[in-house]
């Protein structure tokens, strides 16, 4: 570590940052100074100034600039981070319980922006996420693609509506069911009870809504939305943590792309798939991406998944395109910004980790042209660092959401 690196940590406050409240953070002109900005698009400048006017970077440049504009100083700048799996709900009530397929539900509707996890997610520089229904269907609903700050409403805050098909294969799907013996006690007797129910409901659903093309009859409530992803205008979101569960999704993927009559072409994007280490060559050959879960601490994960803890590198070398979710933890250990650095130390590349938590999410959720990247013309969404990021010497100490500085690097103790 350099000397004027270790002078600057030594210098920033090591309290616990205070984000303005939502809605109250003024919009204005800055100038944000850093001696490395790391844009995400394919250069890094040192010295550099990016420039916020407004809601949009307005300047990305070398050297300073004398702008009229408020100075915000800092050690590194990045893109604001995209967590693809944040798992911010409302618990059960984002879930239709008296049915397993709910492909209609929209998650927004069940948000409330006044929830207490938008602040820890802002300060910990997670500046916009996807937000999908609880994994208690098969079929859960719709996801969308949320600022982390901003407005006091949902739908201001959003960037994509109706961004994903969101469902599960494995056992949570199932586990509040039973069968039913004798007479049904609850609307919980039913199907499915096991991971081969979760797999035939979701068959079920496609080649229902398949044959309502030529048959009106065969319609139901949410088919209109998986028509959209068997015809790849609705991504396909999925999530799977075993290997079992991994290779029943990308089956089926190429199920609905190989049968003549469902004439489907399902773009997948696989959630939480801590297995996909031990078959990469499943998701190269089927063109599925993968969101990973936490790296936790002694290996496995939910539904009994061990992710080994080159899991990241891996991937990325097969080439399969992965992006790092920190499922809405906002500690210090726990955080977005520290899984990427768990990742380099499992053997990515700095550039490679950057993009794990900004333009690779992005271009999954179909949104890179407005985030994950630091240009002129795209959202003001900016961390600004006190060291390299992803270190664990080095925090957030500002975050910009468009335009907005929603956490104040001269803030002082």
């Amino acid at each position: 570590m350099n000397l004027s690196l270790l002078a600057f940590l030594v210098c920033v406050p090591q309290s616990a940052p205070q984000v303005q409240t939502q809605g109250d953070a003024p919009r204005k002109n800055w100038i944000v100074s850093a001696e490395r900005v790391y844009t995400g698009a394919g250069r890094s400048i040192e010295h550099g100034t990016v420039g916020v006017q407004g809601a949009k970077i307005g300047l990305v440049s070398n050297g300073s600039e004398d702008s009229g504009a408020d100075v915000l100083a800092c050690y590194a700048v990045t893109a604001g981070m995209i967590d693809a799996s944040v798992r911010i709900d409302a618990g059960l009530s984002s879930v239709e319980q008296s049915r397993e397929e709910t492909p209609e539900l929209r998650v927004t509707d069940t948000l409330s922006p006044f929830a207490d996890a938008w602040d820890g997610q802002a300060a910990s520089g997670v500046t916009c996420v996807l937000a999908n229904p609880p994994d208690e269907n098969v079929i859960g609903g719709l996801g969308a693609v949320l600022k982390t700050a901003g407005p006091l409403s949902i739908a201001e805050r959003t960037v994509k509506a109706d961004a994903v098909l969101r469902g599960a294969i494995g056992s949570q799907p199932s586990r509040r069911n039973h069968p039913a013996s004798g007479r049904p006690t609850d609307f919980f007797s039913r199907r499915p009870t096991t991971r081969m129910g979760v797999e035939w409901e979701w068959r079920r659903s496609f080649y229902e809504a398949a044959a309502s093309r030529k048959d009106a009859s065969r319609a139901y409530i949410g088919s209109t939305q998986v028509l959209a992803a068997l015809d790849g205008k609705l991504t396909l979101n999925i999530q799977a943590w075993t290997t079992q569960d991994i290779r029943t999704a990308v089956f089926l993927k190429e199920e609905l792309e190989g049968e003549p009559q469902l004439g489907g072409k399902p773009r997948l994007v696989i959630d939480a798939a801590a297995e996909a280490w031990k078959e990469p060559q499943l998701l190269v050959r089927s063109k599925s991406d993968v969101v990973l879960p936490p790296f936790p601490a002694d290996g496995r994960t939910d539904d009994g998944a061990f992710m080994a803890w080159n899991t990241a590198a891996l991937l990325v070398s097969s080439g399969v395109r992965i992006a790092l979710s920190a499922h809405g933890d906002s500690s210090p250990a726990g955080s977005l910004g520290m899984q990427a650095g768990y990742a380099m130390q499992g053997g990515l590349d700095f550039e490679q980790a950057l993009a794990a938590v900004t333009t690779n999410p992005a271009r999954m959720l179909g949104v890179e042209d407005r985030v994950g990247s630091i240009e002129v013309g795209k959202d003001a969404d900016l961390v600004l660092w006190n060291g390299e990021p992803f270190q664990a010497t080095s925090r957030v100490i500002g975050v910009i959401v468009d335009g907005a500085l929603v956490l104040d690097p001269r803030a002082k103790e």
